[in-house]
């Protein structure tokens, strides 16, 4: 298939007499299928004070870029994100309430994880940081760490899926390490959004950990990130990946169809991350012990849950939900990866243009790991 880069029509984001002053990018243009998806030539971003315009080097692909597209945040959506992939992709009704805050801002650029190296700083900032190569928290506290609201990149603002993007510098992070771009790119929302439930739910050595969606980009980050706390991990995952979730260090693998608590027993597991929700949420909830914790930031499998109160109440049960980054968050899982003590998981790389192709494959959930685009070299 031959892909086109072509020129955006709204001069809120390219004029012609801008020579010499565009990039390429995938734009959002709303709600909708994959033809929302749109390869443009735009203006560059236009730096602000304190803000700094990198390079994409790598930019991951996460389920919240297809759930932003097509809407998933709505409250009218009450299926998992595969089969509201399908309906909700076939319609192109804009939805108020679909994105994580307050409208989407369409048309934009999404692209929540970014590998970059920083090219230009605002006026008056720091110049010797331009070379870096650098990772962007893509969770961002813009009230501070005392205040819960937060804005992401890609979501909220203007994204990674371009060959430039700007950030504010305070949330710009340099990483020393010998991983590619590619397997930098697959950071961020991942590991930032696992690391922040793993911290959440206080998970300490010795302590026994259900890991759903194990496979998954989160999934398996959480997994790693579990076990260099010393806790046993249990995880989820399909039949045909349930080997490559033990190479990373799995100690248990759960076909996702088997009946947990018929496998693992009532009150047997500490914790319980999981990104997957829909019809398994009951099972999970018995299977934590008393006082246990319950994390979550995600609902693949379906938002909507039965609760039994009972269960809830009677094990004096903590249900933990993350979406705002914790303070140490990012800066933790840099100095992890600079000590080798994660892994990239690089399922399969794309170039940017084919991000059709990546977001569909990425649907399948065939892979472990994470799926990454590549903008074209300036």
């Amino acid at each position: 298939m031959k892909f086109t880069w072509d020129t955006d029509p709204k001069q809120d984001r390219f004029d012609p007499k801008d020579s010499g002053k565009v990039m390429k990018a995938v734009v959002t243009a709303g709600n909708g299928g994959y033809d929302r998806l749109q390869c443009r030539v735009v203006r560059l971003p236009i730096l602000e004070p304190g803000e700094v315009l990198l390079q994409v080097l790598a930019a991951g692909v996460n389920n919240t870029e297809i759930n932003t597209r097509i809407g998933w945040y709505s409250s009218s959506v009450t299926s998992g994100t595969e089969d509201a992939a399908i309906t909700e992709g076939r319609q192109a009704t804009e939805k108020a309430d679909g994105g994580w805050n307050e409208a989407t801002p369409f048309p934009f650029i999404q692209g929540t994880d970014c590998c970059g190296r920083i090219v230009a700083v605002a006026p008056g900032g720091d110049e010797s940081t331009i070379g870096s190569r650098v990772l962007v928290r893509a969770c961002m506290r813009k009230s501070g760490f005392d205040s819960m609201d937060n804005i992401w990149m890609g979501s909220d603002f203007d994204g990674a899926f371009a060959q430039f993007v700007k950030a504010p510098a305070g949330e710009v992070f340099p990483v020393d390490c010998d991983w590619s771009d590619a397997e930098l790119g697959t950071v961020p929302c991942a590991y930032g959004t696992a690391e922040n439930m793993v911290h959440r739910g206080k998970v300490c050595k010795g302590e026994h950990v259900l890991v759903a969606g194990a496979s998954g980009g989160v999934g398996s980050a959480v997994v790693q990130l579990v076990k260099r706390r010393g806790a046993t991990v249990t995880a989820i995952a399909a039949r045909a990946k349930m080997e490559q979730v033990l190479s990373i260090g799995a100690d248990t693998v759960i076909d996702r169809n088997e009946d947990v608590v018929g496998r693992l027993g009532e009150n047997s597991v500490d914790v319980v991350i999981d990104n997957v929700a829909g019809p398994a949420f009951g099972g999970m909830l018995q299977a934590l012990k008393r006082g246990g914790r319950y994390v979550s930031s995600g609902a693949i499998g379906g938002p909507l849950v039965t609760l039994d109160m009972r269960t809830f109440y009677l094990k004096d049960l903590t249900l933990i939900g993350c979406t705002a980054w914790d303070e140490p968050i990012f800066s933790n899982l840099i100095s992890y990866i600079e000590r080798g003590e994660v892994r990239p998981l690089v399922a399969k790389i794309f170039p940017l243009e084919r991000i059709a192709e990546a977001q569909r494959e990425f649907l399948e959930k065939k892979h472990v790991g994470n799926f990454v685009l590549i903008p074209p070299e300036p």
